[in-house]
């Protein structure tokens, strides 16, 4: 599926729509170069799970966490790993995906280390404001934009 968006408040929405249709165990894996708008997207994700909108990026902590009632988004910043101790470094392992959400900027640099069924999305810079973003989940979501 692919969406194009004009400003940072459009990819938020599309986002948020996205957001309101996750369920604990989803795995997000971001594509996208530096300023593609992934930190943007992740902020529409939290509105739609509920979590309010103070997402910043996680660039120097590795990973951000955003609490809800019943539900946690966990937003990490791999641009930095590029090797399996290293991502183990990071404590990925310990955190518990099964009951939670997960967002991963620089996905690439992990993929092998990906559950199969993790939900791919790609956004593309086509201007200033302009994005395309292509998400990958077999189907899940397309109705949201039917």
């Amino acid at each position: 599926m692919k969406i194009i968006t004009h400003s940072p408040q459009e990819t938020i929405a599309a986002a948020e729509k996205l957001g309101a249709m996750l369920r604990a165990g989803d795995m997000i894996a971001y594509k996208g170069g530096l300023g593609a708008g992934k930190t943007t997207f992740t902020r529409g994700l939290a509105l739609g799970m509920g979590l309010g909108d103070s997402v910043t990026s996680p660039t120097f902590a590795l990973v951000n966490e955003y609490r809800g009632e019943n539900m946690t988004l966990y937003h990490f910043d791999m641009y930095r790993i590029n090797s399996e101790d290293d991502l183990e470094s990071t404590g990925f392992y310990d955190y518990p995906f099964e009951d939670n959400v997960a967002a991963v900027e620089w996905s690439e640099n992990i993929a092998e280390f990906l559950p199969k069924d993790t939900i791919y999305i790609t956004i593309n810079n086509i201007s200033e404001n302009d994005r395309e973003i292509i998400i990958e989940d077999g189907g899940r979501f397309a109705a949201a934009w039917n």
